[in-house]
């Protein structure tokens, strides 16, 4: 199949007057394609599914049922904002599923990375596929395809928490920012009126968590792992780095050392803190992290999270790391 090319006259949507006109006409197309018809998308709550979906609820309104799959790997509030930001403000017909344990318990005594990816990836689209079979009278899959999916790859794009798509699933596509870059997608997102937290989210690999509680994930490690991220990310929030750095996170591995609380010797994990800064993900180059900040994360971290005692700084560019762990 021919890939969609972005015709070379097309101007960067770099203002809201430029988004402001490109939603408009999207809304055209939208509502030309779609006609009184209804249409599915998977929200994960990343950047460029949620712009779908405001774009689609503006254009077609309660034509479009959006699923939120909340697989026990996403950071902490994030599906709590999809909830407040789509189900309440913008009055979508969302679907909540929390899948939790469901995922949790397959995932169990499984360390190796790949697999950990597939599990995850299988059990998504199965989630995903049973909540459609619920749904009647579906004609159309919204997708929150960008310029960049059509250049890198030659099929349809994995949803950010999916490895793919059901291969019965005979719907037929509707990627209204197919032709846009990331940037271009986060000026359209703010021009719709999206909280700047959720435009501006960062990069979060598809299998969320999974791979930075690294090795086997257990639920108490994984509870640590999700606190001490939500610390860092707001400390950088509350001293200018969240725009500052390209990527940052915690990583908790699944071995433990001994710390010392209350006068007495205990074993507790380690987080590990990546901060990292790109243009292309190909190579990374670490940001340079105040002392006295780190200071503060690392007394925060050890207060606030119980089971963990210790706090690295990893200071691996790449290459030769990668930017994620696993």
């Amino acid at each position: 199949m021919e890939k969609t090319v972005r015709p070379e006259t097309m101007e960067r949507i770099t203002t809201k007057a430029l988004a402001d006109a490109f939603i408009e006409e999207q809304i055209k197309e939208i509502r030309a394609q779609v006609g009184d018809k209804k249409v599915l998308l998977a929200l994960s709550g990343g950047v460029d599914s949620s712009v779908v979906a405001a774009l689609l609820i503006k254009a077609i309104g309660k034509q479009l049922t959006c699923v939120h799959v909340n697989h026990g790997l996403m950071r902490k509030g994030e599906s709590e904002q999809v909830i407040e930001v789509f189900g309440k403000e913008l009055d979508a017909n969302l679907i909540y599923v929390d899948a939790t344990d469901r995922f949790l318990d397959l995932l169990a005594g499984v360390s190796e990375p790949e697999k950990k990816r597939k599990i995850i990836g299988g059990e998504f689209i199965k989630v995903f596929d049973e909540e459609a079979s619920k749904l009647e009278g579906i004609r159309f899959l919204a997708q929150g395809t960008i310029y960049p999916d059509i250049l890198e790859s030659d099929g349809v794009k994995a949803h950010h928490n999916v490895g793919g798509l059901p291969e019965d699933m005979q719907f037929e596509l509707v990627e209204p920012v197919k032709l846009l870059f990331k940037d271009e997608v986060r000026v359209v997102g703010e021009a719709l009126g999206l909280p700047h937290d959720m435009v501006y989210r960062q990069p979060f690999p598809g299998p969320g968590l999974g791979v930075r509680c690294l090795g086997a994930i257990t639920r108490d490690r994984l509870h640590a792992l999700r606190e001490a991220d939500a610390i860092l990310r707001d400390e950088f929030d509350k001293n200018g780095l969240a725009g500052k750095v390209w990527q940052y996170f915690i990583a908790v591995p699944e071995f433990k050392s001994v710390g010392v609380k209350d006068g007495k010797r205990y074993e507790g994990w380690t987080a590990i803190i990546r901060a990292v800064n790109t243009t292309d993900a190909m190579t990374a180059t670490i940001e340079e992290i105040p002392y006295p900040l780190l200071h503060t994360i690392c007394d925060r971290i050890t207060h606030e999270v119980g089971d963990i005692n210790r706090v690295f700084m990893d200071i691996t560019p790449k290459p030769i790391g990668t930017i994620e762990f696993e």
